[in-house]
């Protein structure tokens, strides 16, 4: 399977299902706490009904008899499971909770049931459950309680799975054996030490893992784990730091596994290693970008792999026995989200999303090189003439270095120059990519707001360097990219140097936070996201996992002099420079960015006369995922716009 990482996503597609106060305003539901927030008439709701009923469809398994699928689409308010058995052929849903379910497995060997995984309220302690696929009923399979529970990778024989668990104390991800028919003999079989471990693969004979330690988006290992012996030996040196070592898959050659590697280079190359004498073949140097994931068949004969090319993905073939390989050709220009063979190594599975469409599922026919649409998946009452398309832009920040990013323009229906909305990604080793605006294309075609989604320093896709060079100290240079790409807006004619807004989630509402202190006399208004106001309380109040994974990027607060750091560009301590309006958004089950994050931020602003508006849903997490959340959100953005951007 593909492993890229899968960031929250802050500019929603998704039926309004508010309360309705009057019936010419729309009030939150009753999980919404709102505040400062004016009456939204329901015609705006009407208005941006066309644009907010676009579904997508991802596939996330693939029955052993390779003509059945599981996909994960959304009818209601959340995502759930659905299956798939020919092109274009009906959906039937299996799952109907409140909460949305995002992935699942067959057993392997008759996939008579799923083993999926499930949260509540957004909290991320994700529970594995067993779908028994002729009863349609589900069992708990874990604890039930605050455990991150996944990563499965099962034996061949279907007799169980391993998978890591933070049961054990909340904080280091050890690994487990379950057979979920018979959940209560689960055994703990290796303890661990961090949060960042995963298992890559399992051998033929079930008799070795391999164990991958993620230490930051520039350095991880690999390990070999004896399943009987209990012994866990590194592959990799863990004296050799900053070098990514993932991903890692069993070869056909029993000594030689496959993986993907920074080793010498600056972007991820498909490499393989000998396990006995550790030499690295490397096979993809003559592709100038980053591999970012692969596959293997089942028989281990043929890989596919994905390279991201400056925000666009390509997918290519390779024989495993003679390391040859060609692009798959054919496919639109867009992103690849998952792919996966058939067990039989007919078929390649595959979701691609492009600018003026969103996810839908592909089967390559490995013979013909045909490729045959299972899905197409509703756009709501979206015209492709509706939808924007994504150029690629750069800017030269303050010491030369080149930044890029993507810009939407507006429909050409508007005229003089137009007002921005800079949307910050994640991670913040995430990558904006040149995908479809959904939603957003309300803002481009009905409001006549360009978009621009930049990729500042620390963004991965660009290589090691790149992805580094905003790590601990160097924090400000990324905002400093921000004030780079307001000087590039005012070069261009046809856009509103006056009319800015500044918009991101996760550490993107770090970087909205920054650039409201650092350049509040160059925007209007900005939007904060389950941003974070100060490295030190956050890294103090983030869950245990994940603590010591985000201070390799971001810093130790433990250490004075960064701690000092932290307090010098906290905006929390940087309000007194905060001139315009902000509007924070949060979800309080959030174990990403504690919901205290936002609320000492709107509790100073507003204690210093600012302007703020402020919206928290009570069963959201890292980012709204439930439907009438999403749309009420849509909708308080697009007031705030209304009132501080467009005026």
């Amino acid at each position: 399977m593909n492993y890229k990482y899968i960031l929250p996503v802050f500019l929603f597609s998704g039926t309004v299902l508010f309360s309705q106060a009057t019936s010419q305003t729309i009030v939150p539901n009753e999980n919404l706490i709102a505040e400062n927030i004016p009456a939204i008439p329901k015609s705006l709701s009407e208005k941006i009904k066309k644009y907010s009923e676009s579904r997508s469809a991802n596939f996330t398994a693939i029955h052993p008899n390779g003509k059945e699928l599981i996909m994960v689409t959304r009818f209601a308010s959340t995502n759930q499971l659905h299956k798939i058995s020919q092109p274009m052929g009906n959906r039937k849903q299996l799952t109907f909770f409140e909460e949305p379910v995002n992935s699942a497995d067959y057993e392997p060997v008759k996939g008579e049931y799923l083993v999926y995984s499930k949260d509540i309220g957004g909290n991320e302690f994700g529970q594995l459950f067993r779908l028994d696929l002729k009863t349609m009923e589900s069992t708990l399979l874990t604890d039930g309680g605050r455990s991150q529970n996944g990563g499965m990778v099962w034996k061949k024989d279907g007799s169980g799975f391993y998978f890591t668990s933070t049961k054990r104390n909340g904080g280091d991800r050890d690994i487990y054996f379950m057979n979920p028919l018979k959940p209560e003999d689960t055994k703990p079989v290796l303890q661990l030490k961090g949060g960042g471990w995963r298992i890559n693969d399992i051998s033929d004979d079930g008799k070795k893992l391999l164990v991958g330690e993620y230490v930051s988006a520039n350095e991880s290992y690999l390990y070999l784990f004896n399943t009987e012996t209990q012994k866990l030996e590194p592959i990799t040196d863990r004296n050799e730091k900053q070098i990514v070592q993932g991903n890692a898959r069993f070869s056909k050659n029993a000594d030689e596994i496959w993986y993907v590697t920074d080793r010498g280079n600056e972007f991820n190359r498909l490499a393989s290693l000998n396990l006995k004498t550790k030499k690295i073949s490397y096979f993809t140097t003559d592709i100038p970008w980053e591999v970012s994931g692969y596959t293997l068949s089942k028989d281990k004969s043929k890989i596919a792999f994905e390279t991201n090319e400056s925000g666009l993905n390509k997918m290519y073939l390779m024989d495993a026995n003679s390391k040859k390989y060609s692009e798959i050709k054919g496919l639109p220009v867009g992103l690849v989200n998952n792919f996966e063979f058939t067990n039989d190594g007919k078929s390649l599975f595959f979701s691609q999303s492009t600018y003026d469409s969103s996810a839908d599922i592909y089967r390559l026919d490995l013979a013909t090189n045909k490729i045959e649409r299972w899905t197409d998946s509703e756009q709501g009452e979206m015209q492709k003439t509706d939808m924007s398309a994504p150029k690629l832009i750069e800017w030269k920040s303050f010491d030369g270095m080149k930044i890029t990013g993507f810009y939407y323009p507006v429909s050409k229906k508007f005229t003089g120059k137009r007002p921005v909305l800079i949307n910050i990604h994640g991670g913040p080793e995430g990558q904006s990519m040149a995908s479809s605006l959904g939603s957003g294309n309300y803002y481009t075609n009905e409001m006549g707001v360009a978009l621009i989604y930049p990729n500042v320093r620390g963004s991965s896709g660009f290589g090691k360097t790149y992805i580094a060079s905003d790590n601990g100290f160097n924090r400000m240079n990324s905002v400093k990219d921000i004030g780079a790409l307001l000087d590039w807006i005012a070069k261009q004619p046809e856009l509103d140097k006056d009319r800015i807004m500044i918009m991101g989630g996760s550490y993107g509402g770090f970087m909205t936070l920054a650039t409201a202190y650092e350049y509040a006399d160059k925007i209007r208004c900005s939007v904060d996201i389950v941003g974070i106001s100060d490295f030190n309380t956050f890294l103090k109040n983030t869950e245990e996992y994940r603590r010591d994974l985000r201070r390799v990027e971001y810093g130790d607060e433990r250490d004075p002099a960064m701690s000092a750091f932290f307090t010098k560009i906290a905006p929390l301590n940087n309000t007194d420079k905060i001139k315009k309006p902000m509007f924070i958004i949060q979800g309080t089950n959030d174990p990403r960015v504690p919901v205290t994050e936002a609320t000492q931020m709107r509790d100073k602003l507003k204690a210093q006369g600012n302007t703020v508006w402020y919206l928290e849903a009570k069963n959201e997490g890292h980012g709204f995922r439930k439907k009438e959340n999403v749309d009420f959100q849509r909708l308080a953005v697009i007031r705030f716009m209304e009132e501080f951007l467009l005026k």
